[in-house]
């Protein structure tokens, strides 16, 4: 949603609850649990009944949901591949005087989910939008962790691909803040390798498994010891990574590098992170701001202008 000029630019005050907007079509949105039926919170499930409409992420899941509850309100589907051909449908219900209540498969709406853009909607067109608490893996994990849980820094989940990974991971390496991430299982070993190149292998972790199920587990230790316990298990659940912040910015790619040499700091990197020299090239050109070309013609002993 593009901000206003300075021109148009005004402050809109929402009062959920009392006046004019209390009357017109309001849109909720509702956490649900992220494992366990019971964290399901007893306004959620009035809100649930009472609402109009339910605008959820996959109606045969949520279908499981409102049976559990005795909710019969109907459902209208609304998830990240129908998303723009949703909102003029969604909009319009909300106008006409109608309530419609969001919810994602678990945990918070819009929080790796489905629900920005009819948040954003519903603002653009003067609808109210009232959040409700409740579940959330992130904050879960985070306050279970032993990790210092704020400041914090909530990224979700990463690129699929492993250099977008790898830069994302880069671009975090020298926060201070406690860092929380989502995983799959199929993806977390991935992840984490690629975190050992850029954290270093010693940077500790905990990684929260069925969080509120029946085999919720939690896993603390550093990197490479992780890494090698995961190779001993198998992988079931969604996971939640939380890393510790870096104490010394300076350690990972500035403390070190002045006293290296170019071609060096290539040889380093190469060993540290088990890449290729290409890879290394790319990587210290970033650490060091400096063009890729330098790097290579140093590291290939070439002249550079």
């Amino acid at each position: 949603m593009a901000k206003p000029s300075q021109d148009q630019a005004e402050v809109k005050i929402q009062r959920s609850f009392k006046g004019p907007d209390a009357q017109a079509g309001q849109l909720y949105l509702v956490p649900t649990p992220i494992g366990n039926l019971d964290d399901m919170t007893f306004r959620a499930v009035a809100t649930l009944k009472a609402v109009d409409f339910i605008a959820a992420e996959d109606t045969r899941h949520t279908q499981k949901l409102l049976n559990h509850f005795a909710i019969d309100t109907k459902k209208i589907s609304f998830h990240e591949h129908n998303t723009q051909s949703r909102l003029a449908e969604l909009v319009d219900i909300l106008q006409s005087g109608q309530s419609i209540a969001q919810v994602s498969d678990a945990g918070m709406p819009s929080i790796s989910d489905p629900g920005m853009e009819l948040v954003q909607a519903a603002l653009d067109h003067g609808i109210s939008v009232i959040p409700l608490p409740g579940a959330n893996a992130g904050l879960t994990a985070l306050i279970a962790s032993g990790i210092p849980p704020q400041p914090f820094y909530f990224h979700g989940f990463l690129p699929r691909g492993k250099s977008q990974m790898k830069d994302c991971l880069q671009d975090l390496v020298n926060k201070r803040e406690t860092l929380v991430f989502y995983e799959s299982p199929h993806r977390l070993k991935k992840c984490l390798k690629a975190m050992n190149q850029v954290f270093g292998p010693n940077r500790y972790l905990v990684l929260g498994r069925e969080l509120t199920k029946e085999y919720e587990e939690f896993i603390r230790g550093e990197l490479k010891e992780i890494l090698n316990y995961l190779e001993t298990v198998p992988l079931r659940g969604e996971f939640v990574i939380i890393v510790a912040g870096n104490d010394d910015p300076q350690s990972r790619d500035q403390q070190d590098w002045q006293a290296y040499s170019l071609e060096d700091h290539v040889a380093k990197i190469m060993a540290d992170q088990n890449v290729s020299s290409k890879a290394a090239i790319k990587e210290v050109a970033k650490i060091r701001q400096i063009p890729k070309r330098q790097v290579y013609a140093a590291y290939h002993d070439l002249d550079w202008p």
